[in-house]
């Protein structure tokens, strides 16, 4: 457990010599005694530092604290390994150390191991060193983001606003964020960084770790001692880290591998004498999980949100190790506590106390909400107010400085609560009589402090510091041999990698390793007429490459954070990352592709010689490692997926109509030829193409003349109609077919695998390079958003501090208006009168098998109007789960126990007459805050209320929330606090007649933010509202708020549910009149109880506190007093349902509210509809001028066939566009608005697809237009085809995607539906494999809706034309001696197909297989053009199958999903 630290003994730690250059080496005095005094790595021992002050009262951690037993094995395990090198090193030969953590039992201590190893280090003469930071005068620029407004489709279509654009991005806005700010930190300290959101605190975190890129400019004197930051980024960037508040890991990697790697990359030359790589990694890695706490958790997976792992305490500790184990000497920590309860927040930073105390660094943190005892354990502080530094000092001086300013804390205030609050003008408190005497606006503060005694001292430090430290040549001398002395052998002494490049590349690849832990061609014949299908075949395989490498986009970008961070800790370059990903991918992909191409190859019956079958599997293979380094080079070359994926959609479009196969190359246009030069698919669908064409010589499958009459011929007198045949020879040679028809070469082959390796070499070239100078991710929104054409009331000037980011905070003088408005809006609104209560409430869940789980335990309780109640306990105690089952949301288990209002059973309604405020803020992110409060008003408030009535109520709903200057804001654009205003508004504007529910709203807010959420509930309740709330481990501020509380323990049992009395005295009487320890007067009443209950992170109890209530008159009183407010109740009326059916609103005004809502949406988000036309007009254009002009000829018939193929290609990314909204409000409407019964289902669906329509018709009518004409289909039969293609289409695509989305849980996993289901009605429509050969497969053309719209389209646009073929086209036939050509074909003609060139000639004749496109189409293809209309009607019957698809999936899988899959596991178990 932590112990304070007494200052006679930290002052007696002066003497004792310097700490090593080794992770997890303890400071010289014990891990339990840190100072503020300086210390340190001079190259000469005689030499001390002098430093002028004194020391600081700061707590320090035990290093057992986390992990006792794991300590204690580690001091075994070292002292054995001592013992056995025979090295030991008597007492005499270490300086005088306090023996605090030796242990009775233990003869060995884990300090003094470690200081053996620094002796160690000394006799070999080893380096060490330390590292500080200094700063004067450090201001930071950065570029200012104006007040904006929402983007729409119509403001990115005007010229105007394009232009403003342009001008806004040549002369941006410029903005000092932070500035004045003078300090240091010494090797050993800890600055804890205090601030509302938006003060400063990332900027300033940012520019201490020397983050300076993305800043405009950072000006000033900042020096690490006696380094520049230039120096420091270009030479020693691993010693300066940066750490965001996420932990950002790979989730699959275990904990162990984490370490080790991190411990891998930064392990340096120079070790302990005779200590291998491996041995360092692992004495490394085994002190980081033994201080830590990690040792039992080594194999587990790190985890993820999707991926079970490790806890949020523990993941914190792995991002503490790992950064440990990269020996860095500085480091800055952005709010890593965010999220966290307080026992966690408290773990967090003792480890970060040993990791500072035990390795020497310069630590510095900010935090929201830290709590008393997580205060103690700083050695300084700096306030940061809006940007101005208004405090750096000693931790312990703070609070103190502040009070003799004229501020006073609040009661039982925490110190760090009252130094952010001095900051706030809403949230101080000025003492009397320093009225007109403390300072007010952050300037004010700033040259207060500039003429304080702690400023002097501040001062004195700094010359202190500077002297001692910057520009000393021997420390900087001293600092290079130290950091030399770690990079290998062969690493340059200049690169901040002190590993080398193959190094990096091994550690990578395991790391790699350790992360990854078609039958419808069946059996080709050897004939012409499979001919066209090896083509396909060959196509498919090729178009494969393309495909499954593309997937591969957002993986890349997903782990990207992950790459840049590393990549600042100085731990691998990202090229080599990105290497090891190439390589490793390479046995991976060569597996896949080896079971893929025997499963194509032979039950297709391609070429069955062993040569043609390795050569199809190396190019196949070679085109999937080419395309993947593709597509890993576009991704690289941007900053966010979505153009990445918009960009490689577009270029496999190009890629795969320039391969040769739809349009071979001799029939493209000449302006756009050249794209097959530079096309790698192309080159190898030719290597393919020829390796499996060589060596055939097929028997032709239609010669002519042949028949009745024909019946003696000689093949003298017969030609085959296959391109690439021969007069008087029945067999076709493959090679000539090719040549003739692709104009492909065998001899190319070779030649081909040489080009596209050299693509592939540029690919992968172009690839590492933009991975190592493109690592950034785009940076996220500046500022709140406003609806356009609204004024917006924010200040001007934006921020581009991250924190401001996602504050949306209002200026002082909006926010005390603010206040006074809600408090005068709120007493005028309606208080409730009916008393909620629950009684013996008990909930048992099934586990699998046959087990069950009790969460809840015999719970009773009640919440009355005007009171606020709070349900209390530790994670696991089952709050939200009591919040969820008295709200009636519990959909699995079974529920005991009575619910009542007032004594009487619940209203039908009772969902509807309560609100509940869910602790995610789920909203749709592009509607205004007074749109969401309306559509809420609207839907949820009688239909008898007037319109006017709901909008002035949302008017009042806004001041109450003090939102209404905000009431034009974009919700997703808002920070935390205002969207949980916003949460809270929406439920408010519903007008809840019973009661309001919230769980955590607290949670992840700084104390400022919490304090005004709780200030606004308190006056709610003031107000007559009866209020639930479950709370997280609250500050004394925070907890006094509430009127009584719930608290349970885990189990779901009773601990207390009573008042909590004048400072919660009533609830500290309890538990020490029943044997608990005393509460002190400073200590939190909220942290007390929980900890005298076992209920801590730490915490033990030996009282059984459930048994304790169960036998207290407490316990007694309240079953009293539900029986009082019950008999009371049941002799009035019982409440009323409001409703009259299920929902207040009719089907049709949801539908309309939903239609103008989801309307909107689309609207205000421009890059949704500008992907879907975009891609829409470009893919027009595209295939329009590839098939440009088609002619009558065969081929030319052929490339018209296929371009509307190919118009067809488009619904796929189409359709998996639109299912990413349908999800996304489909998620909104499951998690908040259907609990609420604010509309049905079903005019959710049916808003979802009539608001898609429009926009796809929209979409296909610009293809049309741009692709119709310019194949040159004919005029006159437009209309259908755009009838066809236009309006139905659109319906088709969009009702089948909504269909798949509508059975998917997410929109990843529906796109993979889709696009599998999709690959069928593609695949068996008769045109990559012609009806003629299906054979069994036919049944599954007949079932393809796109048969029938292709059909359709092809026979209306193709048929009823003439065919005249081209020279290449006729087969030529030498007619029997003393024949014209008609005497000798017509007859064959006649019974046929076809037509003679020239009937009178007597030699050479010239016959073409086809004279009208409808025998080209029937015969190859099945189409018949008087189908037309009944293929329109078959496709619109199609339509409505996935319309009523839609309805059908959403109710079985969404709306009674949850009761199916029981129903169906309850058959299961009984059938067992």
């Amino acid at each position: 457990m932590p112990s304070v630290q007494d200052p006679e003994q930290s002052a007696q730690g002066e003497a004792i010599d310097f700490v090593p250059e080794l992770p997890l080496v303890p400071p010289v005095p014990s891990a339990t005694h840190h100072h503020h005094h300086l210390h340190t790595h001079h190259p000469s021992k005689d030499e001390r530092p002098h430093n002028p002050r004194q020391p600081s009262h700061t707590r320090s951690v035990d290093i057992e604290f986390f992990d006792p037993s794991g300590v204690g094995e580690l001091r075994r395990t070292l002292s054995r390994v001592s013992t056995e090198r025979g090295q030991a090193i008597a007492p005499s030969q270490i300086s005088e150390v306090s023996d605090d953590t030796l242990t009775s039992e233990a003869q060995f201590d884990l300090e003094k191991c470690m200081r053996e190893f620094v002796q160690k280090l000394d006799e070999s003469g080893k380096k060490r060193r330390e590292l500080g930071v200094m700063f004067k005068d450090l201001r930071v620029i950065g570029i200012g983001a104006t007040a904006r407004h929402q983007a729409t489709l119509g403001s990115i279509l005007n010229p105007l606003n394009l232009l403003k654009t342009i001008h806004e991005t040549r002369h941006p806005a410029l903005r000092e964020i932070i500035g004045g700010f003078e300090g240091c930190i010494r090797p050993g300290e800890m600055l804890l960084v205090l601030g509302r959101p938006g003060s400063g605190c990332t900027t300033f975190l940012k520019a201490l770790a020397n983050h300076r890129d993305e800043y405009h400019s950072v000006d000033g004197d900042v020096m690490y001692d006696s380094f520049t930051p230039e120096e420091i980024e270009k030479h020693y960037r691993g010693d300066v880290q940066y750490c965001p508040e996420d932990d950002v890991h790979f989730p699959t990697l275990t904990v162990e591998e984490t370490l080790t790697f991190a411990a891998k990359t930064r392990t340096p030359r120079a070790r302990l004498p005779g200590e291998t790589r491996e041995q360092h990694v692992e004495r490394v890695v085994d002190m980081l999980t033994t201080v830590f706490g990690l040792r039992h958790v080594r194999k587990t997976p790190v985890g993820d949100a999707a991926i079970r792992g490790v806890s949020g305490g523990e993941k914190k500790r792995v991002s503490i190790a790992e950064t440990l184990a990269t020996m860095c000497k500085l480091i800055s920590w952005d709010n890593s506590t965010r999220g966290l309860d307080a026992s966690t927040a408290l773990e967090f930073v003792q480890a970060l106390r040993i990791a500072t105390d035990v390795s020497r660094q310069a630590t510095s943190v900010s935090i929201y909400q830290a709590g008393e005892s997580l205060y103690q354990h700083f050695d300084k502080v700096t306030i940061i107010y809006e940007g101005k530094m208004v405090y750096f000092g000693p931790a312990d001086r703070a609070r103190q400085y502040f009070i003799d300013m004229g501020y006073k804390p609040a009661n039982r205030q925490t110190t760090a609560d009252f130094l952010v609050a001095v900051t706030d003008p809403k949230g101080r408190t000025v003492r009397e009589g320093y009225e007109n005497r403390v300072p007010r606006t952050a300037q004010e503060f700033a040259d207060f402090f500039k003429k304080s005694d702690i400023s002097a001292l501040n001062q004195e430090d700094i010359e202190s510091y500077t002297e001692e430290f910057v520009g000393k040549e021997h420390r900087v001398s001293h600092y290079k041999e130290s950091y030399h002395a770690e990079h290998a052998r062969h690493t340059s002494h200049k690169s901040p990698y002190i590993i080398s490049i193959p190094m990096q590349a091994r550690a990578l690849m395991l790391r790699r390793v350790q992360i990854l832990k078609g039958t419808v061609f069946l059996r080709l014949e050897d004939a012409t007429s499979s001919f066209f299908s090896r083509g396909g075949v060959l196509f498919f395989s090729i178009l494969f490459a393309a495909l499954s490498t593309m997937a591969e986009i957002p993986a890349l970008f997903s782990q990207r954070p992950i790459v840049l961070r590393h990549s600042r800790a100085a731990m691998y370059h990202p090229f080599v990352e990105s290497l090891a990903l190439t390589l490793v991918d390479v046995p991976k992909m060569f597996i896949i592709l080896v079971l893929f191409s025997i499963v194509l190859y032979f039950l297709v019956g391609l070429q069955q010689a062993a040569g043609q079958f390795f050569i199809f599997l190396l190019f196949v293979f070679s085109m999937t490692l080419i395309m993947q380094g593709w597509f890993r080079m576009l991704a690289a070359g941007f900053q966010t997926a979505a153009p990445a994926q918009t960009v490689a959609g577009l270029i496999v479009l190009v890629l795969t109509l320039y391969t040769g196969y739809s349009i071979p190359q001799p029939s493209m246009i000449g302006a756009l030829r050249w794209i097959t030069y530079i096309n790698p698919l192309k080159y190898g669908f030719e290597s393919l193409m020829v390796n499996e064409f060589h060596g055939i010589n097929a028997e032709c499958s239609s010669l002519v003349p042949q028949g009745p009459g024909y019946e003696g011929i000689t093949l003298a007198n017969q030609a085959c109609t296959t391109v690439g045949s021969i007069p008087g020879q029945e067999l076709v040679n493959g090679n000539r077919y090719v040549e003739l028809s692709f104009n492909y070469s065998y001899s190319h082959l070779w030649r081909n695998f040489g080009i596209i390796w050299a693509f592939g070499i540029a690919f992968v070239a172009t690839y590492l390079i933009f991975t190592e100078i493109n690592t950034k991710s785009a940076g996220a929104s500046a500022t709140v958003v406003f609806k356009r054409g609204s004024k917006a009331h924010v200040a001007k000037q934006g921020s581009s501090d991250e924190e401001k980011i996602h504050s949306g905070a209002t200026t002082p003088d909006q926010e005390g208006n603010a206040s006074e408005e809600a408090k005068k809006a709120i007493s005028d609104t309606r208080a409730m009168h009916d008393i909620f209560s629950w009684q013996h409430l008990s909930y048992v869940v099934p586990l699998p098998g046959d087990g069950t789980r009790m969460l809840l335990n015999d719970v009773s309780g009640y919440v009355a109007p005007g009171k606020l109640t709070a349900l209390v306990g530790a994670s696991g105690a089952g709050k939200t789960t009591l919040l969820n089952t008295l709200a009636q949301r519990v959909t699995t288990g079974v529920v005991t126990g009575d619910l009542f209002v007032s004594g009487h059973p619940l209203p039908a309604d009772f969902q509807a007459q309560t609100g509940y405020v869910q602790q995610m803020d789920t909203h749709l992110p592009r509607a205004t805050v007074r749109e969401a409060l309306l559509f809420s008003a609207k839907l949820r408030q009688p239909a008898s209320v007037p319109l006017a009535e709901k909008e002035a109520y949302v008017d009042k709903c806004l001041k109450m929330c003090g939102l209404e200057a905000f009431g034009d804001a974009i919700v997703g654009s808002l920070g935390v606090e205002h969207r949980k205003r916003t949460t809270i508004g929406v439920e408010l504007a519903a007008k809840p007649q019973l009661l309001l529910f919230l769980d955590e709203p607290t949670s992840g807010l700084d104390s400022q933010s919490a304090w005004a959420i709780m200030a606004f509930l308190r006056t709610l309740a003031d107000s007559g509202q009866a209020i639930l709330c479950t709370i997280h481990q609250p500050s004394a501020e925070l907890f006094e708020v509430f009127d009584r509380m719930l608290l349970l323990r885990p189990g779901g049992q009773t601990v207390y549910f009573g008042d909590l009395g004048h400072h919660c005295q009533t609830l500290i009487d309890y538990f020490q009149r029943n044997g608990a320890r005393h509460c002190g007067p400073d200590e939190n009443p909220a942290e007390y109880i929980l900890t005298v209950t076992g209920a801590g992170a730490t915490a033990r109890s030996d009282v059984d506190w459930h048994q304790v209530w169960l036998k207290s008159k407490e316990a007694e009183e309240l079953q009293s007093e539900l029986e009082r407010i019950h008999s009371e109740g049941r002799s009035r009326p019982p409440p009323q349902p409001t409703y009259h059916g299920e929902f207040a609103t009719s089907w049709l005004y949801q539908l309309g509210l939903l239609l103008h809502r989801d309307a909107q949406n689309h609207w205000r988000d421009p890059s949704f509809l500008m992907a879907k036309l975009a891609l829409n007009t470009v893919a027009g254009l595209l295939i329009g001028f590839t098939f440009f002009k088609a002619k009558a000829t065969l081929q030319g018939t052929q490339n018209k066939l296929f371009a509307i193929f190919m118009g067809l290609i488009p619904s796929v990314p189409l359709a998996n566009q639109l299912q990413v909204p349908f999800i996304e409000t489909r998620s909104v409407y499951e998690i908040r608005e259907r609990p609420s019964r604010m509309y049905s289902w079903t005019a959710l669906v049916t808003s979802q697809m009539l608001i898609e329509m429009p926009w796809n018709i929209l979409g296909s009518s610009l293809f049309f237009l741009c692709w119709y004409w310019t194949v040159a289909f004919p005029t006159e039969r437009g209309g259908y085809t755009y009838l066809m293609y236009s309006i139905i289409t659109p319906l088709y695509y969009t009702t089948i995607g909504q269909a798949v989305a509508s059975m998917s849980p997410n929109a990843e996993i529906a796109a993979l539906l889709f696009s599998f289901l999709f690959s069928f009605v593609l695949t068996f429509n008769g045109v990559l494999q012609p009806f003629r050969l299906l054979g069994w497969w036919r049944w599954m053309y007949r079932l393809s809706p796109y048969t029938y719209l292709i059909e359709g389209l092809l026979g209306q646009a193709i048929g009823k034309q003439q065919i005249t073929c081209s020279e290449v086209e006729f087969a030529r036939i030498t007619p029997p001696s003393g024949q014209t050509c008609a005497q000798f074909l017509q007859p064959f003609v006649n019974m046929s197909s076809g037509y003679i060139n020239d009937p009178d000639a007597t030699s050479d004749c010239q016959y073409c297989a086809y004279r009208t496109t409808d025998e080209f189409l029937l015969a190859g293809f099945n189409i018949q053009f008087s189908h037309h209309w009944r293929n329109l009607g078959i496709f619109v019957a199609f339509v409505l199958f996935n319309v009523a698809s839609v309805y059908f999936f959403t109710y079985i899988f969404r709306i009674k999903g949850m009761a199916i899959r029981h129903w169906i596991k309850k058959k299961v178990i009984r059938r067992k």
